[in-house]
């Protein structure tokens, strides 16, 4: 099983969009902690918090997932993920 989740950070006013196997609250806790190398994006901050998760058949799903959601290299993209589920179910189809 995998995870796809984005997180945000008031402190930078930004999102991050990745993937995991383990649960995505680990993996949070691993960027909050700066666990991924001081040069790490995520590393430029300790406030992240979840904003959305959703979960994949497998890796490679979860993988084609997250590329499609960064090419679209949009914050409103992201925020509309958040609160529309029909997009999500959208964008979960197209990339199965």
């Amino acid at each position: 099983m995998a995870w796809l989740y984005i997180i945000f950070s008031k402190q930078l006013n930004k999102f991050y969009v990745g993937i995991t196997q383990e649960s995505p609250e680990i993996r949070l806790s691993a960027h909050n902690q700066g666990k991924y190398g001081k040069r790490k994006f995520t590393a430029t901050a300790h406030d992240w918090e979840i904003k959305l998760t959703i979960q994949c058949d497998d890796y490679a799903h979860a993988t084609r997932l997250e590329k499609k959601i960064k090419r679209m290299k949009s914050r409103t993209y992201i925020e509309n993920l958040m609160k529309y589920e029909e997009l999500r179910d959208k964008i979960v189809n197209q990339t199965k």
